[in-house]
């Protein structure tokens, strides 16, 4: 998955922001790559490959919907020309239309997915792509209506990950394993932003999707 001097990016909302500093822009920087996932994956992937020399970025922005990642992705993304590129993007697209009157429907969210990808792999045609299942767990606001709701979002997303060939990081799977051991509350308070333990349950779930 990964080669020397690979430039691989974190993308998507604030499950991957996790209060990052977005002043510290430069690669493998711990305040830059947040508090979450994409931090502790960083973390293992940069201890267990040292001699290959990966630079690695985090850009996830809260609240944002795929549309959003298009609107600053030459910003973002392009600029970075990343070798390996991990987004996770979905939960928004579902939640706000439910809570905060977003218009957005199931299908502009895979059409704007898949536009984006396209795009991407016109001026990048070698990246390799990494996608992250969107995931609700019941609790705070979130019930399992909500949990159901969002599983179409789930199929669209995994939609895109096999038009593209992207490997493909089932956390929702993940949690819900994680769900015999522990309450909702213990991963995910609100059902959507994890725990300390929530987000190394996602680091270990996206580097076993990559084989490290």
């Amino acid at each position: 998955m990964f080669n020397p001097n690979d430039t691989v990016l974190f993308q998507g909302d604030s499950i991957t922001d996790a209060s990052r500093r977005k002043g510290r822009k430069g690669p493998n920087d711990a305040a830059g790559l947040g508090l979450g996932y994409a931090f502790h994956a960083s973390a293992q992937l940069l201890k267990q490959s040292p001699g290959l020399g990966l630079n690695i970025y985090n850009r996830g922005l809260s609240g944002n919907k795929v549309y959003q990642l298009a609107d600053r992705w030459k910003k973002d993304c392009l600029k970075l020309k990343p070798d390996v590129l991990s987004i996770l993007i979905g939960v928004n697209d579902y939640s706000h239309a439910h809570f905060h009157g977003y218009g957005g429907t199931l299908a502009e969210y895979e059409r704007d997915y898949n536009t984006l990808l396209e795009s991407t792999r016109v001026m990048l045609p070698e990246v390799k792509l990494i996608i992250g299942e969107p995931f609700l767990l019941e609790a705070g606001q979130i019930t399992d209506a909500h949990v159901e709701g969002v599983s179409v979002y789930q199929e669209a997303a995994r939609r895109v990950a096999d038009r593209f060939s992207a490997v493909w990081v089932p956390y929702q799977q993940a949690f819900n394993e994680a769900l015999k051991q522990a309450p909702a509350e213990y991963w995910a308070p609100d059902g959507v932003h994890p725990t300390v333990a929530g987000h190394m349950l996602m680091a270990q779930a996206w580097l076993d999707a990559v084989g490290i």
